[in-house]
């Protein structure tokens, strides 16, 4: 079947699928055609946005002020991609670092999940880490400043 021909049908069979199954995309091919169907999801925002007020919230009011001065500061330690923090290796763990403890240059201080991946991120430098400026399953954006480290 060729591009000019394609079955309007099969795709509205298709797009019916998607509403059905609550898909976003489907895709076929066979050896004379390949099509791909696909919907933008509005629920995908919603799922998105929810997590971000409740976690926020809780940051606010302890990193919101020191946040800002912290940026500026020359100990600053910023997160190199965007994703989401995690404080331990896994849940119920305890956290890699402490506010107060001496920390070794190259040594992991926070896992960073980024498209499925888990990013483990060294200390860039040792000293002694004075703030964590997130929380446990927060999401960061790059160059947002996580700890101070002096």
């Amino acid at each position: 079947m060729s591009k000019a021909g394609v079955d309007q049908e099969l795709i509205r069979q298709l797009a019916a699928l998607l509403t059905e199954t609550d898909l976003s995309e489907i895709e076929i091919e066979t050896d004379e055609l390949k099509l791909r169907v696909a919907r933008q999801v509005a629920q995908a925002v919603t799922h998105v946005a929810a997590p971000a007020p409740a976690a926020a919230p809780a940051a606010v009011p302890a990193a919101a002020p020191t946040a800002a001065d912290a940026a500026a500061h020359p100990g600053s330690v910023t997160s190199p991609m965007v994703g989401t923090a995690y404080l331990s290796p896994e849940p119920g763990a305890p956290a890699f670092v402490q506010p107060g403890k001496q920390v070794s240059e190259g040594e992991t201080i926070l896992i960073i999940e980024a498209m499925k991946t888990m990013n483990h991120i060294p200390a860039p430098r040792s000293g002694k880490l004075t703030a964590v400026l997130v929380d446990d399953g927060q999401p960061v954006e790059f160059g947002e400043p996580l700890f101070v480290i002096e």
